[in-house]
């Protein structure tokens, strides 16, 4: 499948999503990688997880990356070795990947019921404006999911819990961008953090300054 959409928030950002519908022969024929990325990739057990691995390296070639440009620190953040800014995710059979001069996150969840058994754990400031009774209430949920994590990834500190430092004002689905709060220690941090619906997925992103 060719390129599923290209977005461009700002003139130093770039995002670029990947529908994921080639084999795992056929994503692994079109792609070059370095011998540590080769081994996690055949060690990993869900072929869906491999495909949507794959595909990032598609992603990164859109760009003009390969993955020897690609590192990831001791937290597991990836960076570029050219400096730029670099955020990935990949769910089902979507993958997305944003490139940028400022600091920036990005998330793709599917919508599904089953996100309410763990809306506990990550919904917390939220729950004073969220209704369970919406018929909109699980893609609420997905998206407010998907901008905390996006933060997650920006902000890149261990130990900081989604439902304690990440607060997400009220927003409407329609509105396709909420403001955001990071909350860490002695300071607060805010966010524009863009989001869209497509086939039955959240996409999030948040760029920083």
């Amino acid at each position: 499948m060719p390129l599923y959409k290209t977005i461009t928030p700002n003139s130093q950002t770039v995002v670029k999503m990947w529908k994921i519908t080639e084999s795992f022969d056929d994503l692994m024929a079109a792609v070059t990688l370095k011998p540590e990325t080769l081994k996690r990739v055949l060690g990993m057990k869900s072929e869906l997880h491999q495909r949507g691995f794959l595909s990032v390296r598609k992603l990164l070639a859109e760009f003009g990356y390969a993955d020897a440009d690609l590192i990831y620190d001791d937290n597991g953040k990836p960076h570029l070795k050219d400096g730029k800014q670099i955020s990935i995710t990949h769910s089902f059979n979507f993958s997305a990947v944003i490139v940028s001069d400022q600091v920036i996150g990005i998330d793709i969840e599917k919508q599904r019921d089953k996100i309410t058994v763990i809306a506990h754990k990550f919904i917390g400031y939220e729950a004073d404006y969220l209704d369970k009774e919406q018929s909109d209430y699980i893609k609420k949920l997905t998206t407010i999911w998907c901008v905390k994590e996006s933060l997650y990834k920006l902000f890149a500190t261990p130990g900081t819990s989604f439902k304690q430092c990440f607060l997400v004002i009220p927003f409407e689905l329609q509105d396709e961008e909420t403001m955001a709060w990071i909350d860490y220690e002695t300071k607060k941090y805010r966010y524009l953090v863009q989001f869209f619906e497509f086939e039955g997925f959240v996409c999030a992103y948040a760029i920083g300054e």
